[in-house]
C-alpha cells in the first residue's frame, strides 16, 4: 500500500507533468473525499485544458436494425426496445441538420450509426455527405460508424472527417458482461487504425451497467494508454426491452466522482459528458465543476439530452468560453 495522497499535492505534481499509471495505488481515488476529489479535478481541468468547451452534436446517419447484441441498446435488433429504424439519410438532410447546430454555435458534427460496421452503398453515402460537410460548413467532422477497416477510415479521412468515435465502452474484463457478437479486442484494433489512418480518436464508455469502481479505473487507464483526447462519459438510463432494463440508475455523486477520475487519469484529454446528463442536477451542472471540459449536446440517440441553447445558458453562467454563433462565419 502506497502512503495517502495528498489529493491536493498530487494535482499539483499532475499540473507540471506527472500521469498516473496502473503502477499507482488508484483505489484511493475510489475512496478519497468527493468533494475534494472534485475541486482539486477541477483544477486540473482549468490548468490543462482551459476555460473553453468543446461543444459537439451528432446526428443518428442510420438508425435500428443493428446485428450486435450490446445489452444496453434500444436499437440492437437482438433487444426489444422500440425505436426508429432507417436507412443511411439523404446527404442533404444530413446537412441540413448540421447547418443548423453550426447557426447554434457548435464546434463539432458527427454522423453516428446503428451497426457493426458501414459498408456498400451506405458507406459511400456517408462519403458523399462528409464530402458535402466540409465544403458548406465549418465544423470540424466527426464520424462513428462501427469496426471499420483501416481502408475505409483513411478514406474518411480524405473526405473531410478528423476524427472517429470508437467507444471501448468498459474494462476488458468486463466487456463479455455487455456484448458478445464482437469484442474488446476488435474496438482496439479499430481505434489503432483510425490513429493510423490520421484520424483523432474520440472514445470513453457507459458506467452504470454492473461494472465495479475497479472497472471504470481500469477503462480511464486504458484510454490513458491509448492517448484518447476526447472521453465521452454516458450514463446508462435503463430502457425498456433491453436486457438492463432493471438496473439501478446512477446517482450523481457517482457520476461525479466518475468524472473527476477520468480527469486525474487523462489530465489533457477532454472529458465530455453525454447521454444520461438528466441524471445529474441542471444537465450535469456540477460535473463542469469536477473536470469535464466537453459535451455531446443537442438530441442523442436514443436517450434525450440537453438542447445546445440550454448549454450555452449554463455553461456562460460558469463563466465557461462557449462559440457565439456571429463567429462562425
Amino acid at each position: 500500500m502506497q502512503n495517502q495522497w495528498n489529493l491536493h499535492q498530487l494535482a499539483d505534481e499532475i499540473i507540471n507533468g506527472r500521469r498516473l499509471t496502473r503502477e499507482d495505488d488508484l483505489q484511493q481515488l475510489i475512496t478519497c473525499d468527493l468533494k475534494e476529489l472534485c475541486t482539486e479535478a477541477d483544477r486540473i481541468r482549468h490548468a490543462l485544458c482551459g476555460e473553453k468547451v468543446d461543444l459537439c452534436t451528432i446526428i443518428n446517419g442510420k438508425a435500428g436494425r443493428c446485428s450486435e447484441d450490446c445489452k444496453f441498446c434500444a436499437q440492437s435488433a437482438r433487444n426489444a426496445a422500440e425505436c426508429e429504424t432507417y436507412s443511411f439519410l439523404d446527404p442533404e438532410t444530413i446537412l441540413a441538420e448540421a447547418k443548423a447546430n453550426q447557426a447554434d454555435g457548435v464546434d463539432r458534427f458527427s454522423i453516428v450509426t446503428a451497426a457493426k460496421s458501414l459498408n456498400g452503398q451506405e458507406f459511400e453515402k456517408a462519403i458523399d455527405a462528409f464530402r458535402l460537410l466540409r465544403e458548406e460548413c465549418d465544423m470540424e467532422l466527426c464520424a462513428s460508424m462501427g469496426l471499420l477497416s483501416k481502408e475505409q477510415l483513411e478514406r474518411l479521412a480524405d473526405s473531410g472527417v478528423v476524427r472517429y468515435h470508437e467507444n471501448i465502452e468498459t474494462s476488458k474484463r468486463n466487456f463479455p458482461n455487455i456484448c458478445t457478437t464482437h469484442t474488446y479486442e476488435d474496438k482496439i484494433r479499430t481505434i489503432k487504425a483510425a490513429q493510423d489512418a490520421g484520424l483523432s480518436v474520440c472514445s470513453g464508455g457507459i458506467i452504470g451497467m454492473g461494472e465495479t469502481w475497479e472497472d471504470r479505473i481500469d477503462m480511464a487507464v486504458s484510454l490513458s494508454e491509448l492517448g484518447i483526447l476526447s472521453i465521452p462519459i454516458n450514463s446508462l438510463i435503463p430502457l425498456p426491452g433491453t436486457p438492463f432494463k432493471d438496473l439501478p440508475q446512477l446517482t450523481e455523486d457517482e457520476i461525479l466522482r466518475t468524472v473527476a477520475i477520468f480527469r486525474f487519469i487523462n489530465p489533457t484529454a477532454h472529458v465530455r459528458l453525454a447521454a444520461g446528463r438528466s441524471l445529474c442536477e441542471n444537465d450535469g451542472e456540477k460535473a463542469f465543476c469536477s473536470g469535464a471540459s466537453a459535451a455531446i449536446t443537442g438530441n442523442m440517440l436514443t436517450t434525450s439530452g440537453s438542447t445546445i441553447a440550454s448549454d450555452r445558458q449554463m455553461l456562460t453562467a460558469l463563466r465557461r468560453e462557449v462559440v457565439h454563433y456571429e463567429q462562425k462565419d
